[in-house]
């Protein structure tokens, strides 16, 4: 009998120093049955956690809106929150908390907000129509920026083609003067638009740009397409006549 309870002993011993290197600690239940002991940290752990979030209470208007949130989330965190249940921009919104404006980087804890605590939140007029007319800066920008590469986009086969006509002139070929003329009044169409756009800063910069390559370069390249055309001409009517003579 002695020996069977050394036995039974030994075996307990034996588990507990398994439970141990596993590094989880064991207990002996009523029973002889051997189980994992609960973490005390755990539970602590899992209350401290439920403890770290609060509901707040926030007015805007005649409304009120509950929101549970960390207490370690900052008012910038609690803002987009907000910005949800009201659809007012974060950047809009002027929280009061004690009658004093929070700044967006500040802490509900440090603060000393706690679960139940009041705030109130109005709506920064001046801040909406900064962000609004910055809004409109912007798509203007991207606008006059896509309507000079659309143009630039249009003048690229054109000025090829009075390319290629300059080069067919210089060797002596015959260029219809109606196509002469097709191209540079397409070309003088995108020069006036492009002159017509509003443009600021580098964009303006780049308009100017191109209003001086396209002024510069393609009408002189149309002018010499045309003199090698009266070159051509003049070249025909002078061996006609000496054909003539003879």
């Amino acid at each position: 009998m002695s020996h069977n309870k050394e036995t039974t002993t030994m075996s307990s011993n034996n588990m507990f120093s398994k439970g141990k290197k596993s590094g989880h600690e064991c207990e002996l239940r009523p029973g002889g049955m051997l189980v994992q002991k609960r973490d005390s940290n755990s539970d602590r752990n899992s209350d401290s956690a439920a403890m770290s979030t609060i509901m707040v209470k926030v007015k805007y208007g005649s409304a009120y809106h509950e929101l549970r949130v960390s207490s370690h989330a900052s008012f910038g965190e609690l803002k987009k929150m907000l910005r949800e249940c009201t659809g007012l921009h974060a950047q809009d919104q002027k929280l009061m908390f004690k009658k004093k404006e929070r700044d967006s980087k500040s802490y509900l804890d440090v603060e000393r907000v706690r679960d139940g605590s009041k705030l109130v939140l109005f709506e920064k007029i001046e801040s909406r129509e900064r962000r609004m007319l910055e809004t409109l800066r912007i798509a203007k920008k991207e606008k006059t920026s896509k309507s000079l590469k659309e143009i630039n986009h249009q003048v690229q086969p054109l000025a090829h083609k009075v390319s290629a006509l300059e080069a067919g002139a210089s060797t002596g070929e015959v260029v219809a003067e109606l196509h002469i003329e097709s191209l540079t009044e397409n070309l003088m169409r995108i020069l006036i638009t492009l002159n017509e756009i509003f443009a600021e800063g580098d964009l303006k910069l780049q308009k100017s740009e191109q209003l001086r390559k396209r002024e510069k370069n393609v009408p002189q390249k149309i002018k010499a397409v045309e003199e090698q055309q009266l070159k051509h001409w003049d070249s025909v009517v002078v061996t006609t006549k000496w054909e003539t003579f003879d």
